[in-house]
């Protein structure tokens, strides 16, 4: 019995999906009864679809090609005593032609039994339909797996967004789009690390559980270590143990891997998100910058074959060099006027309130500054845009701008309203590490218990020595966000967090 001949819900008083179930777990047992298993074991031999149909084209006139080939099993249609089926692998399809006369009697039927989703491989000669589609004849097919859940109904185009997060097999095989950019992301990192392995940076690893969550600021998620008897944190940011490294001796380095931090969601934010961060020894900021735009732009090209990126309101983003370079300063200036710092607190409270932000009464004139830039200037950078001077209470671990000590000689990389990346002229001077540290924790309560305490052993890793240093950190899934055009940041990763079903 297939699936459209199952029995209606009424007939049984269970649900469609129950009945499936059922009809494919019996079918399931009578292919066992019969001595074969409907899961089956490795095979060899196979060739990709696409591949299939390249050699195809290729062929000398008068030549023919057998293949075989592999896939989930998504479209049956009988026609008396042949069939048409579609075979999908993971790039590509082929349409399979079955007919009684080749495969026998008993071997036609069974392929009649098979269900949408199961897993087949099948063997035969390619040829072109009279519609013209390229196809295998199919001369023998054996079932790799019998799927005993059905697909999707419309497994074509799965847009449930909450089943294909909760379910993203059921999305990649129901989505080709989604599958693309998953593919796109892979190609992506693995560009990555080959431009800078090719330019010298060595690849490591550093813990992710620490006794101390530091490199930034941001709520951590709390563990415990049996074996060491004590708390750990799951890392926040890897910049500390990579700076250990470049005291070490190693000059340029770098890791991709998960940070975590404890905090809100939404579309550009998820709780495990993936970073590169990378340091150079006897660089600097506009070293860094000259590295990041070089990469997004190589990478860019390479997998994407082109700069311009357009996304779906019309506008095209161009990652066309160079790149605009604006001070803070100036961009606030742009937006509130040139005389915006030369204001007292009160008008800057009222200029900023006229804007619709809310300003509480305790904001103090750097922190009002602030949230006029977060809230109303940096989501208007759709271009590349690297934000330069910084004010130094915003980046704690940047040096000094050398020409005014209340700036921070950083980049922040805006492309398309969001920050990509921040780029820093790394503090190498241990004894102004420990002052900015001792003034970030001023005023803030004690997060999570200890994660507040000063690294105490970083501090004296950099007592040892550190050279001046360019360093910087790039969000992984924001760039594949933007070069794949996805709208949110669920898109681009394979499992996003989501709340557990009750």
């Amino acid at each position: 019995m297939s699936d459209d001949q199952m029995p209606r819900p009424e007939e049984t008083g269970s649900s469609p999906g129950e009945d499936m179930f059922l009809i494919r777990r019996q079918k399931a047992e009578k292919i066992a009864q019969s001595g074969k298993s409907p899961f089956g074991r490795a095979v060899s031999g196979l060739q990709d679809c696409p591949s299939v149909k390249k050699a195809f084209a290729a062929l000398p006139e008068g030549d023919t090609l057998k293949a075989k080939i592999a896939g989930r099993l998504t479209a049956k249609r009988v026609m008396g005593k042949s069939l048409f089926a579609n075979i999908k692998d993971q790039d590509g399809f082929m349409q399979l032609y079955v007919q009684k006369n080749v495969v026998g009697d008993d071997r036609y039927e069974q392929f009649k039994d098979l269900d949408i989703g199961d897993i087949i491989c099948a063997e035969g000669e390619i040829f072109v339909t009279r519609t013209g589609e390229v196809s295998l004849r199919v001369e023998s097919f054996e079932l790799l797996s019998k799927a005993l859940r059905p697909l999707p109904e419309k497994w074509h185009g799965l847009s449930d967004t909450e089943q294909r997060y909760r379910q993203r097999y059921l999305d990649l095989i129901s989505n080709d789009e989604v599958r693309r950019s998953f593919q796109l992301r892979s190609r992506i990192i693995q560009e990555m690390r080959d431009y800078l392995c090719k330019r010298g940076f060595m690849e490591v690893e550093t813990p992710m559980m620490q006794p101390l969550a530091g490199g930034a600021a941001a709520r951590p998620f709390k563990t415990y270590y049996n074996a060491l008897n004590c708390t750990m944190y799951l890392r926040i940011a890897t910049e500390l143990y990579l700076k250990r490294l470049i005291v070490g001796g190693y000059e340029k380095v770098f890791e991709i891997g998960r940070n975590f931090r404890n905090e809100g969601m939404d579309r550009r934010h998820n709780p495990e998100f993936t970073v590169l961060e990378l340091y150079e020894a006897y660089s600097d900021c506009r070293g860094m910058m000259a590295i990041i735009e070089d990469m997004i732009c190589h990478i860019a090209t390479v997998v994407f074959d082109t700069l311009s990126f357009p996304r779906k309101d019309g506008v095209s983003i161009n990652l066309s060099r160079p790149w605009r370079v604006v001070t803070y300063h100036d961009l606030l200036r742009e937006k509130m006027g040139a005389d915006w710092f030369e204001l007292d607190l009160a008008t800057m409270r009222d200029k900023a309130r006229a804007l619709g932000l809310s300003i509480p009464d305790a904001m103090n004139a750097l922190e009002i500054t602030h949230e006029v830039y977060d809230k109303t200037i940096e989501n208007t950078l759709i271009q590349p845009t690297f934000v330069t001077r910084l004010p130094a209470y915003l980046v704690p671990l940047a040096k000094h701008c050398e020409d005014n000590p209340e700036l921070v000689d950083v980049y922040e990389l805006i492309i398309n309203g969001q920050e990509l990346s921040p780029g820093y002229s790394e503090l190498n001077d241990p004894i102004e590490q420990r002052a900015r540290f001792d003034e970030q924790l001023i005023g803030r309560g004690d997060i999570e218990g200890e994660v507040n305490r000063i690294d105490e052993d970083f501090l004296t890793a950099l007592e040892h020595g550190m050279p001046p240093t360019g360093g910087l950190g790039l969000g992984i899934d924001r760039l594949v966000m933007l070069l794949t055009g996805e709208p949110s940041i669920r898109d681009v990763i394979l499992f996003p967090q989501m709340r557990p079903l009750a």
